[in-house]
């Protein structure tokens, strides 16, 4: 059987090819896999402990937490603020950035983190699987000085990494720093993530489509008019439905099998439902990373300007053919999009 490089040597291999070469960043991918590694422990013990169901909180878009959201969002925040990696880190979970201070008060550490600790997490109780998403910038404002809202309001285009871990069968991580997409396997047995699967793309074409169609009747005319699209007996399609409901489990196996996944407005959702931080921009830099589109209907994700840190936005990702499509039928009912 041949060799896998481990997560680790491939950090050290490969780090040179970040524009600041300062072993910082691979440090950062380091402990985001740590806390990946305890976070995957305690969900593997779902249904043994009492981690199981609703913690009586809501986040801050009214959302209910589940005690694996409270558990995850801990992790990941303690993980990267005790190694002072970073000097701010701003989570789905939390009302508002977090500043971490350096030994001396300040902080010269570079980089920003935005994460979903637990994507998803309405389907633990039911034995689905979850995920993290992550998204890594470089700070704005002077080394030195405490983190401002501007270093995280930053466009998707300006981020130096982003990845996902899946929570599922097997633990696999997902990463890229703007030079491919690349995934590596959880092995259990000795806590080491091994590369599985070296510079994952998008086939250009697709058979599966992803959405939420109980909300059918709320969606814009171009997404209705794309749907009887995918369902039409010409070609190839009609095109096979798979939603799970967990952004990271439905947007991995397009990944790997050609599919588009959407979550548009609605007239229960007018801003689209995911949010742009912490889910769309990541997903869409490891999209396009992969070879794919990702848009919001009318123009690029990655272009988008953040307004602010809980800002929701509609996403159409996934193979390039299939998305661009779905712009098409868009395009025929324009509208100016305001987030």
């Amino acid at each position: 059987m041949q060799k896998h490089s481990t997560l680790g040597e491939y950090i050290i291999r490969n780090q040179k090819q970040f524009k600041y070469s300062s072993g910082e960043l691979s440090r950062l991918i380091n402990s985001i896999r740590l806390a990946a590694k305890v976070v995957n422990h305690e969900v593997n013990k779902a249904g043994l402990v009492d981690i199981l169901g609703n913690a009586g909180d809501t986040n801050i878009q009214g959302e209910d937490q589940q005690k694996l959201d409270v558990y995850a969002n801990d992790v990941f925040m303690q993980t990267l603020t005790n190694r002072q990696i970073v000097c701010g880190i701003a989570s789905e979970e939390e009302d508002d950035f977090v500043t971490i201070s350096g030994n001396n008060g300040a902080n010269s550490n570079k980089y920003v983190v935005l994460i979903d600790p637990l994507d998803g997490s309405s389907n633990i109780d039911v034995n689905v699987s979850v995920g993290t998403i992550f998204s890594v910038y470089r700070r704005i404002t002077k080394a030195g000085t405490p983190v401002q809202l501007e270093d995280f309001l930053q466009k998707g285009n300006k981020q130096v990494a982003a990845g996902y871990i899946v929570y599922g069968t097997s633990t696999l991580l997902v990463y890229t720093t703007g030079h491919g997409v690349n995934g590596f396997t959880l092995n259990p047995a000795i806590g080491t993530f091994y590369l599985s699967h070296p510079n994952m793309k998008f086939p250009k074409n697709g058979t599966i489509y992803s959405i939420n169609e109980g909300n059918y009747i709320h969606f814009p005319q171009g997404v209705k008019d794309y749907l009887k699209f995918c369902q039409e007996e010409k070609e190839n399609r009609p095109y096979s439905a798979r939603y799970i409901g967990s952004l990271v489990s439905d947007f991995h196996r397009n990944m790997i099998k050609g599919g588009i996944y959407m979550y548009p407005t609605s007239t229960k959702a007018p801003k689209g439902k995911l949010r742009l931080l912490y889910e769309c921009n990541p997903i869409a830099f490891l999209t396009e990373q992969a070879g794919g589109v990702a848009s919001d209907g009318y123009r690029r994700i990655l272009d988008i300007k953040p307004l602010e840190l809980h800002q929701r936005v509609p996403i159409f990702c996934g193979s390039k053919n299939m998305v661009e499509k779905a712009i098409k039928f868009m395009e025929k009912y324009p509208k100016d999009a305001e987030y």
